[in-house]
């Protein structure tokens, strides 16, 4: 059993040539515990030309990122995310574990808990509960020896809450929070 229970979602978007992102801790039933975003980050054409192809990796992983994590007020044991690309920049700022979650079309695993490696390195299939398909749980290659306390703690986590659903908060809060200011400026 863990002893924080706080789970750290972090969500980073563009669309339309606009950056924004979000996290949110909660903690094992799903509770939001604390909930950070930025406003929207629009690079200007002199910034795209300046920063050419690391212009992206910039406001993703040193702008966006960065400042989200560290204002966070709970360190949570365990930081979800949906990109690979984000693995190594997020346990390199929230100094945590850190993996990727997304769900599957494949067959249910023998039981809760099992663990099946995939060919690519440091990639699982985890059967976090009875009755969905499993999840496919990406960390990083060199950090594949975290996969098995990474995954007690989301079986742990997975007997009262779903574990991919805060992302979908995210989004509709993201959504609320654009419209507000719309609707503020009209």
């Amino acid at each position: 059993m863990t002893t924080n229970k706080q789970l750290g979602y972090l969500l980073i978007e563009e669309n339309n040539n606009t950056y924004r992102g979000a996290v949110l801790i909660t903690d094992f039933r799903g509770i939001p515990m604390d909930f950070r975003y930025t406003d929207p980050v629009s690079p200007t054409r002199i910034e795209r030309v300046l920063y050419g192809n690391a212009l992206d990796v910039y406001l993703r992983e040193e702008l966006i990122l960065q400042s989200l994590v560290s204002s966070v007020e709970m360190k949570p044991v365990l930081w979800i995310c949906r990109e690979d690309s984000f693995l190594a920049p997020l346990r390199k700022v929230s100094r945590g574990k850190v993996v990727t979650l997304s769900d599957t079309a494949r067959s249910f695993l023998k039981q809760t808990g099992n663990m099946e490696p995939q060919i690519e390195k440091g990639v699982f299939l985890l059967q976090v509960d009875p009755v969905s398909s499993p999840l496919r749980l990406c960390v990083e290659s060199e950090r594949e020896g975290e996969a098995n306390d990474i995954s007690a703690i989301l079986v742990e986590a997975a007997r009262t809450m779903e574990l991919l659903e805060p992302f979908t908060r995210i989004e509709k809060a993201l959504r609320a929070i654009e419209d507000e200011r719309e609707n503020s400026q009209a």
